[in-house]
């Protein structure tokens, strides 16, 4: 009987942790094929995106941030009614205005707008050695802060290491370091 229980007990914990993996593989992978599709229209790795995604609410829809940003990519409701404008569509614009928190909340919705605004950013920062580094900093602390840690230096001659390192916030450099090794491990 003792020995019946330690293996019912064993077979357990084997079962629990595989469908664990499993289980964490599908949460974190879910929306992928979102990823994908939207990254390539805006020019984007799907590896950054992902990595962003996965920093900013561990591919949670339903999270609000603590400055009210919204869903996946934890887009500000700002960001989502200039996103709106840009597009031209009037039923983009009234879904911002009335209600964008349900907007944004759709996750196709919510990693189109966040990859647009990514686009954008790095827009600012292009062909500088610490282009993503300056793009991942501006989105989490915005761009007039990335503007005040690059003045009096040429962005072209700044490498992403001391980017990194004068970034002012712990915060910020933290959410850049660990989005960028995530980025390059390919996970």
């Amino acid at each position: 009987m003792k020995r019946y229980l330690v293996s019912c007990l064993l077979i357990a914990l084997v079962v629990g942790a595989s469908g664990t993996f499993f289980f964490n593989q599908y949460w974190i992978h879910r929306y992928d094929a979102l990823i994908s599709r939207q990254a390539a229209i805006y020019r984007l790795d799907e590896k950054l995106v992902w990595s962003v995604i996965y920093e900013e609410t561990y591919f949670r829809p339903w999270k609000i941030g603590a400055a009210d940003e919204v869903g996946l990519m934890q887009v500000t409701p700002l960001v989502a009614r200039d996103w709106a404008r840009e597009t031209g569509f009037k039923e983009f614009e009234r879904q911002a205005t009335q209600n964008t928190v349900e907007l944004l909340r759709d996750p196709e919705r919510n990693i189109q707008i966040g990859c647009w605004y990514l686009e954008k950013l790095r827009e600012n920062y292009r062909g500088a050695p610490a282009e993503t580094a300056m793009t991942l900093a501006a989105y989490n602390a915005g761009p007039s802060r990335v503007g005040d840690w690059m003045k009096d230096k040429d962005q072209n001659k700044v490498s992403e290491n001391e980017f990194v390192s004068s970034i002012g916030i712990s915060t910020t450099r933290s959410y850049v370091s660990s989005i960028l090794d995530r980025y390059r491990a390919g996970l």
